[in-house]
């Protein structure tokens, strides 16, 4: 599939998404941008923002299974990864898939769960498989996590560990409507003899297969590259974090650039790529001093200072493509 093809491809789903959801295009495009790069994804944000109705409306445009897994204080790892049943007519015991065995897994409310069940998250994220009983089972192909959590109901919930935020290739907000969003919410509502708008397969999973593959194949000039790491170096070093972006997180940045230049239309990743999608890549891997999480400092913020004090390579556009 060229750039283009890919390019026209993913407009095309977040379109058929916007027929059902009320969303900011940009988030969406940064949801998509992570499904491109082979990452997962997280989304903070109040309840009732449909945060559930877009993750199924895009599972259905990308002709994906999907999945829900409501996250509680009582949920166990087997509750997620599946278990190994005894069948008595055999006499054997045969792996019962979990609700992680899907293309599209909605893990609602993440922060909920145990530390102990949210480490199981770990292997799927990173590797596509989960460890059941010593014995290794692939998740399906392509998988994508979008999980959710509260930032206002702190009451019963658990911080993600660090190194699970860290598997996030983004983090973003749905966020509230904006006038129009809020009036068609309630045009929607008012007029309940009118069908409610349904989500149709905009491609298939052999499609979504060939979209991922498009940024591989995406060119990063060195000049870019040099740019991608002095940022994730420099957060390191700000005063307001305690600790800065991962080695994993470059590599993250790196792969988030590349599925943003495909969204633009273009196989070459420019700055511009890079700082669009740098907030929603590199926000949520900091940790901040205590004394900064006292006064309140937004992450993103922090990202957004760091784009400004690094010096923005300068691109030939004929040398880039």
């Amino acid at each position: 599939m060229s750039v283009p093809d890919a390019q026209a491809t993913a407009e095309a789903v977040v379109d058929e998404v916007l027929s059902a959801v009320v969303a900011d295009e940009t988030v969406l495009e940064e949801i998509v941008a992570g499904l491109l790069a082979r990452g997962h994804v997280l989304l903070e944000d109040v309840p009732g923002t449909g945060k559930t109705l877009t993750a199924r409306s895009l599972a259905t445009a990308l002709g994906l299974e999907f999945s829900r897994i409501q996250f509680t204080p009582d949920l166990m790892p087997s509750d997620v990864t599946g278990s190994y049943v005894f069948e008595e007519e055999t006499g054997e015991f045969h792996f019962t898939p979990g609700p992680i065995f899907a293309n599209v897994v909605l893990a609602d409310e993440i922060n909920r769960a145990p530390p102990k069940t949210q480490s199981a998250l770990l292997e799927a994220m990173e590797e596509g498989q989960v460890t059941v009983d010593g014995e290794t089972h692939d998740l399906p192909d392509p998988f994508l996590v979008i999980a959710t959590q509260n930032p206002v109901e702190q009451e019963g919930t658990f911080e993600l560990p660090e190194a699970q935020r860290d598997r996030f290739m983004v983090k973003t907000s749905l966020g509230y409507p904006d006038p129009e969003g809020t009036r068609e919410l309630i045009d929607r509502r008012a007029d309940r003899d009118r069908p409610a708008p349904t989500v149709e397969p905009v491609v298939d999973r052999e499609a979504v297969r060939e979209l991922q593959a498009v940024p591989e194949d995406v060119t990063v000039e060195g000049p870019v590259r040099d740019y991608i790491g002095d940022l994730c170096r420099t957060t390191r070093t700000d005063g307001r974090v305690d600790v800065g972006v991962s080695p994993r997180g470059v590599q993250r940045l790196f792969e988030a650039s590349r599925a943003w230049a495909v969204l633009e239309g273009r196989d070459y990743v420019v700055p511009d790529d890079v700082k669009a999608i740098a907030p929603a890549a590199l926000a949520h891997r900091l940790v901040l001093t205590p004394e900064a999480s006292i006064e309140g400092v937004d992450r993103r913020t922090v990202v957004e200072s760091v784009l400004e004090d690094v010096e923005v390579p300068a691109m030939d556009p004929e040398t880039a493509s």
